[in-house]
């Protein structure tokens, strides 16, 4: 197939749709005789004549849908280095303990007394992220890490309001943030002023110092950042907020660079949320299923969202309840929270134990440090400095060559690999957002390192075939605004005749 050729055009059984393999009379299956007495049909009105389905034999069938199946780029078949995103493999014991009878169909209705090996499994998780995130208490109610956003900077506002100091209506967020970080406060009540990085990607001190003012009522700020930072004044950020009287959120989608290396409470967040589907052990991505548990120190414990679960000692054997916060914030969600998440967290963090989730920390910093000392010659750093689970690359120097960021990405699917995170965090012009998680091996990253040398080497002497990509993928490069704007979601029979 040459560049030029679309690839769509190519009549091949394995690249024909469903329908167009159609032939009449062909069955894949048939149906037993009717052994039920026969119902009339609905009014004439709300019948066809006829309905255009594919007719085609039971191989025919299986072998398209596998066929579909295997173009499916999945974590199960290569590596995914999505920054930000921790598209890591997850231990598939844990999706076999979150599917046993007991978990799976337990109703969420049921009462305590039914649920109580339920119930002891969410206490002890509870128990468990705060010692991780050494916090006071949490509530695993929350369905998503946008919404323990949302819960965390609502139950600032309730602190605030509980207080009589409703007056503090400023949210400080800064410019490398995740972009649902504002539009959390933003939906909570607040007005958001957004901090610049200063030249090392930290925040700059002096810029929050003058926002810390008498309206302050906190800050939002994601640890690491999405640079792939550690903020190293993150004392002296968190002193200043609180001295202005405000509270600080810590986003802690990135926690799986903190693992047993350093707790939020320590360094003096008052609230954060925990992505459960990125760090403890839950496939991410297709639009879920997530989970975001806050957890707070003790002055926002009490406006923990409902229902938390709570330990009953009055009783001698001891049992498990659930419970509402004495000034919870009140539910976010239906029922308890995510509970086939909460399982697979509980067994990847029990699994592991301690050392093992210390581990993790140590080997996502690891290989992301790899890649940006592969990669650092080739491609711009956004920052001079080691990194934490991410590397933040910048394709300005290939961009004097007339090769952009997206051309990269495109390219990289020739080599077989997904692209990473395009041009986020904003701040990073031509950003290439990079995240090798901790379950790779070092041949995986070798195998990424030498592709991005290899497209960083055709960016300047063959930039055509960069800027064309990708040349053997099944479908062609799309028109991006297109596909944004008018979606192709479902099969449309062609005109008779």
């Amino acid at each position: 197939m040459t560049q030029d050729q679309d690839p769509r055009s190519l009549a091949t059984p394995d690249r024909q749709l469903l329908m167009d393999r159609s032939v009449p009379g062909r069955r894949g299956v048939r149906l037993p005789d009717l052994d039920v007495p026969a119902e009339p049909l609905p009014d004439a009105s709300l019948l066809r004549d006829d309905l255009p389905l594919p007719e085609l034999s039971q191989p025919e069938v299986v072998r398209y849908f596998t066929r579909l199946s295997q173009l499916n780029y999945s974590i199960d078949t290569q590596f995914y280095p999505l920054g930000s995103c921790t598209m890591k493999y997850n231990p598939k014991i844990n999706d076999q303990v979150a599917s046993l009878p007991g978990m799976a169909n337990l109703h969420p209705l049921a009462p305590p007394e039914a649920a109580q090996g339920a119930l002891k499994l969410m206490h002890r998780l509870q128990t468990y992220l705060c010692e991780a995130s050494g916090m006071s208490a949490a509530s695993l109610a929350t369905l998503a890490g946008a919404q323990g956003e949302l819960a965390g900077v609502l139950m600032i506002r309730a602190y605030h309001r509980s207080r009589d100091d409703a007056a503090r209506r400023v949210m400080l967020i800064p410019d490398s943030a995740h972009g649902t970080n504002p539009a959390s406060a933003a939906m909570a009540g607040f007005e958001v002023v957004s901090i610049p990085s200063d030249s090392r990607g930290n925040m700059d001190l002096a810029a929050l110092r003058k926002a810390a003012g008498p309206g302050l009522a906190g800050l939002m700020l994601t640890l690491p950042s999405t640079l792939g930072l550690f903020e190293t004044s993150i004392l002296e950020v968190c002193e200043a907020v609180h001295h202005a009287g405000g509270l600080v959120y810590g986003d802690g989608a990135n926690m799986n660079a903190l693992l047993g290396q350093a707790k939020f409470g320590d360094l003096g967040f008052d609230v954060i949320h925990i992505n459960l589907h990125k760090t403890f052990s839950t496939p991410h991505g297709g639009g879920g299923p997530g989970a975001g548990p806050v957890c707070a120190g003790p002055r926002l414990a009490p406006f923990l969202p409902a229902p938390v679960v709570e330990e009953d000692a009055s009783t001698s054997s001891g049992s498990y309840r659930l419970a509402t916060p004495p000034q919870s914030i009140g539910k976010v969600g239906a029922f308890h929270g995510n509970f086939g998440v909460l399982v697979r967290a509980y067994a990847y963090i029990r699994s592991l134990g301690g050392e093992g989730l210390r581990a993790v920390s140590e080997d996502a910093v690891l290989n992301a440090n790899y890649l940006q000392a592969r990669l650092r010659d080739d491609y711009d750093l956004a920052c001079e400095r080691l990194c934490m689970h991410e590397v933040v690359l910048s394709a300005n120097r290939q961009k004097k060559q007339g090769v952009k960021g997206l051309d990269i990405a495109k390219r990289l699917l020739d080599y077989g690999f997904h692209a990473p995170t395009m041009y986020f965090p904003l701040i990073v012009d031509e950003a290439l957002m990079i995240e090798p998680t901790e379950t790779e091996s070092k041949e995986t990253l070798d195998a990424f390192a030498d592709a991005m040398l290899s497209i960083a080497k055709e960016a300047e002497e063959t930039p055509d075939v960069v800027r064309n990509a990708p040349h053997t993928t099944s479908v062609s490069r799309l028109d991006e605004a297109r596909a944004a704007r008018q979606p192709d979601l479902r099969w449309r029979p062609r005109p008779l005749g």
